[in-house]
C-alpha cells in the first residue's frame, strides 16, 4: 500500500510532548497535604489518625480507569497534531473498467510467477484503494473477450472474480474488448455505432488496460466517455525464439515419404542457439542444432516415413520465456478417400482423368447419367451428405443441391448464379487471366487451351472468380451453407442441335487438365481443410465430416477433456473448443478416425517484448504507457481525533457514574 510518513519535529517540541503523561500520573500519585487538628474525638479513632500521619508524599498507584482514559485521550490528541499518515496509490475514480489480457503471451514468465499473475497483482492494488461508492467492472480478453464480472462496488467479489481469470494459448484482439467496455459503461447507446440513438446520460468510465501490448492497432473506434489508462506488463529487454509454422505434405521425389516443415523465428536482439527435437508418436526421430541471427527466420525440414496416422511435435530447446511457441504439433491421418459422384452422359476425358493411379489415391469415384438424378436413392444421398464432391457435366443440378462440394461444368448450378435459360455465350472466348493462387487452379497454365463456345457466368456475392476472359467470367467458385460450388462456363464435349457430340475445347490435350482434376479432388473432395491443413490456431472452430456416417462424434483435447458433438443439418461436424495448444482426436464409437492439430503460430504473439515507452493505438488516440502508480498521502490524525472524542466521552460518563452512585 505504501510506506508509513513520519512527522519532522525538532527535538525541543519532543521533548515536551514527552513530559505530558508524567505529569498526568504525578497527579494521582501524590497524596494532598492536611492541616492537623485535634480534637477530643479523633482519640477515639487512633488507628484511623495513624494512618493519616505518614511521612512518605508518595502513596502506591491503585487501579485507576479515568487515569488510563486520560492517558489514552492524551496520547490521540498527540498523535493528531504530529499529523500520520501513509503514501498510497491513487485509487480509482467513481466508475473503472479493468481489461486484462490473458492471451498466449502473457503466460510469459518473464515477470514471476506470470505476467497475467503480474496484471492481476496491480489491479488488485486497485480494488483495495477503491473509496466508498466506487464501482468497477473486469473483462478478461484474448482473440475475443468475456465480462468476468459486471460493474460492482463489492470488492470481495471483484477479488473472487479477478482470480478466477484463468491463461489462455489465444493470440490477441482488442477490438471485441473495447466494444463490450464502451457498450457497458455507455448504456445510453443502443450498439457501438457513433449513429445510434443515445436514449440516456453517458457514464465516464477509467479504462485500464492490462496487457503487453501484442495486438494490432484498433481502428474506427471512438472512446467516447472512456479515458484510456495503459499499463503495460513485461520485461522490455525479453527475448523469444519460438515456432511460428509446422505441417507435413509427400515428399516431391521419394514416393511413400512424408516431410514435415517447420519455421523458427528468433525475436531476440541477439542471436541465439536452439536444439529442435522432431517426435513421432513420442520417440525422438531427429534433432537439429540451429543458430538464428536476431530477427532472423530459418526453415527446417525434416523427411519421415508413416505408413498411417502419426502424431508429430517439434520442440525446441532450452526453453525461453513462452512456452507455448517452443513446442508445435502436426498430425498424419489415416488415408481416406473422398465419395465423388460424377453424373455425365459421356466425357471420356474427364472419366480418364479420374481413373489415373493418382486420382483413386484420393477419391472413389461413382459415374451416372444425368437420369440417375431423378431417383429417391440419390435424393436420399444427397440429402444425407453422403457425398463429399458431385460433378455435374453437360447436365443441371436439379431443384435442390446436394449436401456437398459441386462442380458444374457448362451449366449454372442455381438460381444464385442467374437464369439458366438467360446466360449469355460467346464463341471463341479469349482467356486474359487465371486465378493461380486458388488451390484448384494451381499449376493450371491455360494460355495455350482453345474454347469453341462459353457462357459469361454471373456468380453470386462472395464468390470467386478463377478465370477470366475478355467477355467476362468463364469459371468461379462460390460458398453455399458451408459447401463450395464451382461453375464452369465452358463444355469439354457438347451436343449441337441434332444430337451430335462435338469437342469444345482441346483443354483434355493439354497437361493442365489431369492437374486441374487432381487439384479439384484433393480440394473439393478431400476431408475438412482444418483437418486436412493439419493444424488451426487456438480458438478457431474447426469442421469435419464423419468417416463412418455417424450422427455424433467424442473430441479428446490434450488435457483429457472429451466434448460430444453432434451432425449439424449440413451433415458436418463443427468443433470450436481448440482453446489449448496440442492434439486433438476425434472417435466415431470406440475408434479414432481423425486427428488435428492446434498451434499457437502467430509471429506477433511469439515476439513478446514489450516497449512500456511506446503508445497504444485507439482510433484517433495515443495510449502513452504507464509503468507505475501515481502517489498520494493518505491522512490519519482526523480518525484519530474522531477516536479521542469517543474516549472523552467514555471518561465523562464514568465520571458522572461515580458522582451519581
Amino acid at each position: 500500500m505504501g510506506d508509513f510518513l513520519h512527522n519532522t519535529l525538532s527535538a525541543g517540541p519532543w521533548v515536551l510532548l514527552a513530559l505530558i503523561p508524567p505529569a498526568v500520573v504525578l497527579l494521582y500519585f501524590l497524596k494532598l497535604k492536611r492541616v492537623p487538628l485535634e480534637v477530643p474525638s479523633t482519640y477515639l479513632w487512633q488507628k484511623s489518625i495513624e494512618d493519616l500521619h505518614v511521612n512518605s508524599i508518595w502513596q502506591r498507584l491503585r487501579k485507576n480507569l479515568l487515569l488510563f482514559l486520560q492517558l489514552l485521550l492524551l496520547l490521540l490528541i498527540m498523535l493528531s497534531l504530529l499529523r500520520p499518515g501513509w503514501r498510497s496509490t491513487a485509487g480509482t475514480k467513481d466508475r473503472s473498467i479493468f481489461l486484462v489480457d490473458n492471451s498466449a503471451s502473457m503466460s510469459a514468465i518473464d515477470v514471476q510467477p506470470t505476467r497475467l499473475a503480474e496484471a492481476k497483482r496491480r489491479i488488485r492494488e486497485l480494488i483495495d484503494n477503491m473509496g466508498s461508492g466506487d464501482k468497477a467492472m473486469i473483462i478478461a480478453f484474448a482473440d475475443g473477450a468475456q465480462v468476468v464480472q459486471e460493474f460492482t462496488d463489492n470488492r470481495r467479489r471483484l477479488r473472487e472474480r479477478l482470480d478466477a481469470i484463468e491463461p489462455t494459448d489465444e493470440n490477441t484482439s482488442l477490438d471485441e474488448a473495447l466494444k463490450l467496455a464502451a457498450g457497458l459503461a455507455n448504456p445510453g447507446r443502443v450498439a457501438f455505432d457513433e449513429r445510434d440513438i443515445q436514449v440516456a446520460d453517458a457514464q465516464p468510465a477509467d479504462l485500464y488496460l492490462f496487457t503487453d501490448g501484442k495486438f494490432p492497432t484498433v481502428a474506427n473506434f471512438s472512446l467516447g466517455n472512456l479515458t484510456p489508462i495503459y499499463v503495460p506488463i513485461g520485461d522490455p529487454e525479453v527475448g523469444n525464439v519460438g515456432i511460428t509454422a509446422f505441417s507435413t505434405r509427400r515428399h516431391e521425389s521419394k514416393a511413400g515419404m512424408l516431410q514435415a516443415y517447420a519455421q523458427l523465428e528468433n525475436n531476440n536482439s541477439r542471436d541465439a542457439k536452439v536444439t529442435a527435437e522432431f517426435y513421432i508418436d513420442g520417440e525422438l526421430a531427429n534433432a537439429e542444432q540451429v543458430t538464428l541471427a536476431a530477427g532472423e527466420r530459418q526453415g527446417l525440414v525434416f523427411p519421415f516415413d508413416s505408413a498411417g496416422a502419426a502424431r508429430l511435435r517439434l520442440e525446441l530447446s532450452p526453453r525461453d520465456p513462452l512456452r507455448v511457441d517452443d513446442v508445435a504439433y502436426a498430425v498424419v491421418n489415416d488415408p481416406r478417400r473422398g465419395r465423388v459422384l460424377l453424373v455425365t452422359p459421356g466425357n471420356s476425358a474427364l472419366e480418364l482423368a479420374l481413373a489415373t493411379a493418382r486420382a483413386k489415391e484420393l477419391a472413389e469415384v461413382e459415374t451416372v447419367i444425368p437420369a440417375y438424378l431423378e431417383t429417391e436413392t440419390y435424393r436420399i444421398a444427397a440429402a444425407e451428405g453422403h457425398y463429399d464432391l458431385v460433378i455435374f457435366d453437360q447436365c443441371a443440378a436439379g431443384d435442390a443441391l446436394p449436401r456437398a462440394n459441386t462442380l458444374s461444368i457448362g451449366r449454372v448450378p442455381s438460381s444464385a448464379w442467374g437464369d439458366a435459360q438467360a446466360v449469355p455465350k460467346v464463341a471463341n472466348p479469349q482467356i486474359i487471366d487465371t486465378n493461380r493462387a486458388h488451390p484448384i487452379m494451381q499449376l493450371v497454365d491455360l494460355d495455350t487451351i482453345d474454347i469453341a463456345e462459353g457462357a459469361i457466368l454471373s456468380p453470386p456475392a462472395g464468390a470467386t472468380l478463377l478465370i477470366e476472359s475478355g467477355a467476362g467470367p468463364l469459371a468461379a467458385i462460390a460458398p453455399r451453407d458451408g459447401f463450395e460450388d464451382a461453375v464452369f462456363g465452358f463444355e469439354i464435349f457438347g451436343k449441337d442441335d441434332a444430337g451430335e457430340t462435338y469437342v469444345n475445347t482441346n483443354w483434355p490435350l493439354r497437361s493442365s487438365f489431369p492437374t486441374f482434376v487432381f487439384n479439384m479432388l484433393q480440394y473439393l473432395a478431400g476431408p475438412a481443410d482444418s483437418v486436412a491443413g493439419g493444424s488451426v490456431r487456438p480458438g478457431e472452430p474447426v469442421r469435419f465430416r464423419s468417416v463412418t456416417g455417424v450422427a455424433s462424434v467424442d473430441v479428446d483435447g490434450p488435457g483429457g477433456s472429451r466434448h460430444e458433438v453432434k451432425r449439424n443439418q449440413q451433415h458436418e461436424f463443427q468443433f470450436s473448443q481448440t482453446d489449448h495448444v496440442g492434439i486433438y482426436e476425434i472417435r466415431e464409437g470406440k475408434n479414432v478416425t481423425q486427428r488435428f492439430a492446434v498451434n499457437l503460430f502467430d509471429s506477433s504473439e511469439s515476439d513478446i517484448a514489450p516497449n512500456p515507452e511506446a503508445a497504444l493505438q485507439i482510433g484517433y488516440v495515443e495510449v502513452e504507457g504507464r509503468s507505475g502508480w501515481e502517489f498520494v498521502r493518505r491522512e490519519l490524525w482526523k480518525f484519530l481525533l474522531l477516536l479521542a472524542l469517543f474516549v472523552l466521552a467514555i471518561e465523562w460518563y464514568i465520571y458522572n457514574r461515580r458522582i451519581y452512585i
